[in-house]
């Protein structure tokens, strides 16, 4: 799962995204919604019973889904989306390239890819190409194969934008597909290590244009552009793009179990623990 690059101490309680009822408000909050609502949204501490959340990051969870299908709206679809529009720039007909696409965001990722006209090249294990064949991928390529590169190049003749998560094993790959100058790479995980890339590189070998994400401070330092992911979201949510999730969802116990699984690369789509259970 690679690392946040800060030490973790104790007390910590890990999570990222939840979706439950607003039971309280903050003194300062100007909120439209009212307590009891159902909302979706991020905070430090998800994997707990309580938690608290910036009120300006949450969205209702659309009527007529559970707080489990809402997940992963604030997170692995505002990911894909930054990673295709704001930053990765995707126009009709270029081809995207989504790394480790049967995961959360690479589902979301391919959807959304197809859904703004681009070709979608997706890498994901054998066992999981059903599901992202499914998605509407154009083509489905063995992550491991040791040809994937020259495979991918020669389907496409060079790949105008990569989303990356995956780093150590895959970033090499990335790199060579990827157009001179006009190609981008958007970086947003390394589940598997940190990839090195040096200033001679890019201007070497790789003159590729590279864009590092984290929605999380996105949110933070470009509030207005995380506005109007939240903003496309519930557009998607309206015209029927953006489906309710489906989340393998477990009692909270077993959260150090598929932590283990996820970094072994063992799970497929979004995972939700219930901390009530």
């Amino acid at each position: 799962m690679g690392h946040t690059g800060e030490a973790l101490r104790p007390p910590y309680v890990a999570g990222f995204e939840a979706a439950g009822e607003i039971v309280g408000v903050g003194p300062d909050v100007e909120s439209p919604l009212p307590l009891g609502t159902h909302v979706v949204g991020a905070g430090p501490g998800a994997f707990s019973q309580y938690m608290t959340m910036p009120a300006s990051g949450v969205l209702p969870v659309p009527y007529g889904w559970s707080d489990a299908a809402a997940l992963g709206m604030v997170l692995n679809w505002a990911t894909a989306l930054a990673a295709l529009k704001p930053l990765g720039e995707t126009k009709r007909g270029e081809v995207v390239l989504v790394q480790a696409a049967a995961g959360g965001v690479g589902q979301a990722a391919v959807r959304l890819a197809r859904h703004y006209g681009a070709r979608v090249i997706a890498t994901a294990s054998p066992a999981k190409h059903h599901t992202v064949q499914a998605l509407g991928a154009d083509e489905v390529l063995d992550s491991r194969r040791p040809d994937l590169a020259e495979a991918i190049t020669r389907s496409t003749g060079g790949v105008d934008l990569v989303l990356e998560s995956v780093g150590q094993a895959t970033f090499k790959t990335s790199l060579s597909v990827t157009k001179p100058f006009t190609g981008r790479i958007v970086v947003f995980g390394a589940a598997s290590g940190d990839a090195t890339l040096t200033t001679h590189d890019l201007v070497f070998t790789h003159q590729v244009q590279i864009k590092g994400l984290h929605i999380g401070a996105l949110a933070v330092a470009a509030p207005s552009v995380y506005q109007w992911l939240l903003a496309e979201i519930e557009a998607l949510i309206a015209h029927g793009v953006y489906p309710p999730g489906t989340p393998q969802v477990h009692p909270l116990a077993e959260g150090a179990m598929l932590l283990r699984q996820l970094e072994a690369g063992e799970t497929e789509g979004k995972l939700a623990l219930d901390p009530w259970r």
